[in-house]
């Protein structure tokens, strides 16, 4: 009996704090939506955008909102490792419209006594511009959707640079829906053609691809873990790879985000690593 009364404090005070822990949880996933959809003017939700095809500018982007990303990428290929690198800049001019610019960058290096002459040149792959229109968002339904579209003039390796200096244009249009379920869990779609014409050849490639993205977002934070599937489809032919990643804030307005890639049906790539460094100027610390 005496033991059964020592315990009886013990047990309730347990069952109080986890009680507690469950509502601070739940409260600070609250406020932290609130801050970033009701902050101002226009609505917004809150959605996890992925780390390696990533969107141009938050969806339900807000006039003033600017962003730079850095990133560094390995490709582990069956004859060489190839090295990427990108310096991007997004920036919404009005509400509702991001906009953005790119300049991706290749490297390469010969594994296993493979011939320099055998492996692709270094460049920088092209000047990427960008659009995106959020279309539909919807607080209640903790919903977004926009089209956009994306414009690479690709230009000639470093070996032949200039001649020509644009060799020819991708041509990108592209439709993203996301929805976040509860408070922690984000889904995604990124989805649309491209199609790359060769000015030399005058002939057109397309492609299709199918991006999808699940999420999980820490309680009060900007911080989660998720995955992509990066699908393309080429005439008969379709490659997958999966990204696991997640994304951590080192400052108010610094995150980075580390991507793995793992290759399901590409007979040359094998694994790929992906960092990309996020910042955001004249953030704010809510």
């Amino acid at each position: 009996m005496n033991i059964k009364k020592n315990l009886m404090p013990i047990v309730v005070l347990a069952s109080c704090t986890c009680g507690f822990a469950q509502v601070t949880n739940a409260e600070k996933d609250s406020l932290y939506i609130q801050q970033v959809e009701d902050f101002k003017e226009p609505d917004k939700v809150l959605h996890a955008e992925p780390l390696y095809v990533d969107l141009i500018r938050d969806l339900g982007a807000r006039k003033g909102e600017k962003e730079w990303n850095v990133g560094l990428g390995l490709t582990d290929n069956s004859k060489f490792d190839s090295y990427e690198a990108l310096i991007e800049y997004e920036w919404a001019p009005i509400d509702r419209l991001g906009l953005e610019l790119e300049l991706p960058f290749t490297f390469y290096s010969p594994l296993n006594g493979t011939a320099n002459k055998s492996i692709p040149s270094n460049q920088l792959n092209s000047l990427k511009i960008a659009a995106q229109w959020s279309f539909f968002v919807s607080e209640p339904m903790a919903t977004s959707m926009a089209i956009g579209y994306i414009n690479e003039f690709e230009l000639s390796d470093f070996k032949s640079f200039g001649r020509p200096f644009i060799k020819g244009n991708v041509y990108n249009p592209f439709l993203v829906v996301a929805k976040r379920w509860g408070n922690n869990f984000h889904s995604l779609l990124y989805t649309g053609p491209m199609i790359e014409q060769n000015f030399s050849s005058r002939k057109f490639k397309s492609i299709y691809d199918i991006n999808t993205s699940f999420h999980y977002m820490i309680s009060g934070t900007r911080n989660f873990i998720g995955i992509e599937f990066n699908k393309t489809i080429d005439s008969a032919d379709f490659n997958m790879t999966m990204r696991p990643q997640m994304r951590v804030g080192i400052a108010d307005n610094l995150l980075i985000g580390i991507v793995a890639g793992i290759p399901v049906s590409r007979e040359n790539e094998r694994l790929s690593s992906f960092v990309r460094l996020i910042w955001e100027p004249g953030q704010k610390k809510k």
